[in-house]
């Protein structure tokens, strides 16, 4: 599978421009990189496929998407959620992609990469072992990054069509090929009730805005979470920017709604954007 963005059509087009036949350029969004050759006509990828001139100024023109090298032309990496009636799309950063939910990104952008994003958050629960519950997939880097020290992770993710995104992102692949790794595919206020009590050392809580999933800031759903998670277990929750005005409000009241279900040691995490808890 061949993933492109702007980021390497620039390169591509770069090294063209200066004469050269050849370019070191990544085909799956800067997970690994490699050559290929140049020619008139456009890039020979390693497979045979020519990608042409015309193709790499289709990507460039859109420095917001990511695509599909696909044998009859692109396919941009996006797709709608009937269901939920949401458009989710892959963005492309200079390192991991993150995912776009109705123009929020899912993961820090700025000052950081999505891959560092994901290390910060971890790093609040270390050591990450034993049995962990991931809530809310997304593109799976926290179970993925989680299953490389822990027994097992459970991730949950509501809606399908996220992990058809998941399917075509290069850096989603072990999310489907580790066998540490367990998904399950449905609301997580429905899931969770049916989860054995103190069963896992390790939750990672990290849900989309406060507008689009409410139900997952509640205090009933964190009893929930209270009642999965074993003695001695810890909790990180996702929260976003703590320094913003609407930050600021909305960690206030998860602190006190996380310590009224059962939660102790509740405290800010300003690296990782989020709230630890035991």
């Amino acid at each position: 599978m061949t993933v492109v963005s702007h980021f390497q059509a620039e390169k591509l087009a770069a090294a063209y421009a200066e004469g050269k036949t050849s370019a070191r350029v990544s085909l799956d969004l800067n997970l690994t990189f490699g050559a290929v050759d140049l020619c008139a006509e456009g890039v020979r990828l390693p497979q045979g496929r020519l990608l042409t001139w015309q193709e790499i100024e289709q990507v460039r023109r859109r420095p917001s998407a990511c695509f599909i090298v696909g044998p009859d032309g692109l396919d941009r990496i996006q797709r709608f959620s009937e269901r939920l009636q949401r458009l989710y799309a892959l963005y492309p950063t200079e390192s991991a992609p993150t995912m776009m939910l109705a123009g929020f990104p899912m993961h820090r952008i700025k000052a950081v990469d999505p891959d560092l994003d994901t290390r910060n958050k971890l790093a609040t629960l270390a050591p990450v072992k034993g049995q962990v519950l991931d809530v809310c997939t997304g593109l799976g880097y926290t179970a993925i990054r989680a299953a490389k020290s822990a027994d097992s992770v459970l991730t949950l993710e509501r809606d399908p069509v996220v992990l058809e995104l998941c399917r075509m992102n290069p850096w989603s692949q072990d999310l489907f090929q580790d066998p540490k790794i367990e998904i399950l595919t449905g609301s997580a206020e429905e899931i969770l009730p049916g989860l054995p009590s103190s069963s896992f050392d390790r939750i990672i809580h990290d849900p989309p805005t406060l507008q689009l999933a409410g139900d997952l800031y509640s205090e009933d759903f964190y009893r929930e979470l209270r009642r999965v998670l074993k003695p001695g277990g810890r909790l990180f929750h996702y929260i976003g920017d703590p320094d913003s005005a609407h930050g600021a409000k909305l960690t206030s009241g998860i602190l006190a709604r996380l310590r009224t279900a059962g939660f102790r040691r509740a405290r800010r995490e300003p690296e990782a954007f989020g709230i630890s808890a035991s």
